[in-house]
């Protein structure tokens, strides 16, 4: 279905951001005990492994869209970047990704995959950490998404800027990432939003499922990535987002055997985004499963890497929490 994700494998002109301390979880939303401790320990694992230069040792956790996604779990639980317990994790985070641009064009590691989550990571970080690096940094890693876009026939993404075919889980990952960086104030067009949802759609069925390069074989996992997409939009209206809404209620006991995390990631943003009461069924289920298979250590198993299974488990649990924009409804 996709590469694998050795590759990895998913609001300047600088507009100012608004203050991470604006946002505040919900009064009316309580935390389970449950869920707090078994983010706490995931947290306190990606913590104790992270190497001096802001990576993990184990097989993907090198690559900048891993360590993108493990930035963003501990932004996701409202840790504070610039002076809580895990500041100097949050920054050797960033610090890796932004080691990792090209000066040259702005793109960071070697495949888009990496490209866009690690896009995502400093879209999040805008605004909450003190960085100046990091505005800059962002601009341009939004202009490379941008570029890639133009070259391609289908005006969405594949592995590389310069690839002239396009999937469903790059192109996914990198309208999220323009979304994200939309949120945080960098412009992106109106028209790049579009082209990259009308790829999205033609890759559609009429259940509503989505497939990798095209209607066919569809599957939830990229059903959830397209749902997570026209959710972030706000393109919710339509006969399309609804079919493809009643197909993940359809595979709400869905597990995917190759990519468990990066499904659960997606689903869970899907859902919440789109349907409150699949995602208040969904919720508790994921927590439940995702608390008996944690490991002793904090960690999740899998073939994937350490690193990239529990930062993917541990967002899947972070709508929650809601404290980074892409995360409030």
């Amino acid at each position: 279905m996709m590469r694998p994700l050795l590759h990895l494998a998913a609001g300047l002109l600088l507009a100012a951001p608004a203050p991470s301390q604006d946002l505040h979880r919900r009064p009316d939303d309580p935390i389970p005990a449950q869920l707090e401790t078994v983010y706490e320990r995931g947290l306190a694992y990606l913590a104790k492994n992270q190497n001096d230069d802001g990576a993990w040792n184990d097989r993907m956790g090198g690559e900048p869209g891993v360590v993108a996604l493990a930035v963003v779990a501990f932004l996701a639980h409202g840790e504070d970047p610039n002076h809580g317990p895990y500041r100097d994790v949050i920054r050797k985070g960033l610090s890796y990704l932004l080691s990792r641009q090209r000066e040259s064009n702005g793109y960071i590691g070697s495949s888009m995959y990496n490209h866009g989550f690690a896009t995502l990571a400093l879209a999040e970080a805008y605004g909450a950490v003190d960085d100046p690096k990091i505005a800059p940094a962002l601009k341009k890693a939004v202009e490379l998404i941008l570029s890639a876009q133009e070259r391609n026939p289908s005006g969405a993404w594949r592995y590389t800027p310069d690839s002239r075919d396009a999937d469903t889980t790059v192109s996914g990952c990198q309208l999220v990432a323009l979304l994200g960086a939309r949120n945080a104030g960098i412009p992106v067009p109106d028209e790049a939003i579009s082209k990259g949802l009308a790829y999205m759609a033609r890759c559609r069925s009429g259940d509503g499922g989505y497939g990798y390069t095209s209607a066919g074989g569809s599957k939830p996992t990229l059903t959830a990535i397209g749902v997570t997409c026209l959710a972030l939009a706000k393109e919710k209206d339509g006969k399309g987002f609804a079919n493809s809404v009643e197909y993940l209620r359809q595979n709400l006991n869905y597990r995917d055997r190759n990519y468990p995390y990066y499904f659960e990631y997606y689903m869970s943003q899907a859902l919440f985004h789109a349907d409150e009461a699949a995602w208040n069924e969904w919720n508790p289920k994921n927590l439940r499963y995702l608390s008996t298979i944690q490991r002793p250590d904090g960690s999740w198993p899998g073939n994937k890497g350490e690193s990239f299974n529990t930062a993917g488990a541990l967002l899947s649990l972070a709508l929650n929490y809601r404290f980074l924009p892409i995360y409030e409804k």
